[in-house]
C-alpha cells in the first residue's frame, strides 16, 4: 500500500452506496472508495456469512463490530472480535472469512 499524491479527506460511509457481494451462505456489503491504488472499505458481513474463495490479497483490516473468523489455507483459525486487527502481505497467505453473528469491519488494502 502506497498513499501518495492523496490530499487531507473525510469519509461520511453512510454516503457510500453499499455493493452486495454473497457468499456461499449470507452476504457482504462492501462500501468502497479508492484513493491512488488504495482501497478502503467498510464491510458489514451478514450472520452466516462464509465467504465463496480464498483470498490472496493483502490486507489491513479492524474488526469494529462481531465476530468474524479467519481461516488460512494450511488450516490455522484466528477469531477477531471488536477492537482486534489482522494483517497480511498480498500473495503471502490465502484466507477466507466466516461469521455466525454477524460483523462489521474497516479494511485497507
Amino acid at each position: 500500500m502506497e498513499l501518495t499524491a492523496v490530499p487531507f479527506g473525510i469519509t461520511d460511509w453512510s454516503t457510500v452506496e453499499p455493493e452486495l457481494h454473497p457468499g456461499v451462505t449470507g452476504s457482504a456489503s462492501w462500501r468502497t472508495r479508492h484513493f491512488g491504488t488504495t482501497r478502503v472499505r467498510r464491510v458489514d458481513y451478514s450472520p452466516g456469512y462464509l465467504a465463496d474463495h480464498w483470498c490472496t490479497r493483502g490486507h489491513v483490516l479492524l474488526c469494529l463490530e462481531g465476530e468474524l473468523h479467519t481461516e488460512l489455507e494450511d488450516g490455522r483459525q484466528f477469531t477477531l472480535t471488536a477492537g482486534m486487527s489482522y494483517q497480511v502481505g498480498n500473495d503471502m497467505e490465502g484466507h477466507r472469512s466466516s461469521t455466525a453473528t454477524g460483523a462489521k469491519l474497516f479494511i485497507v488494502d
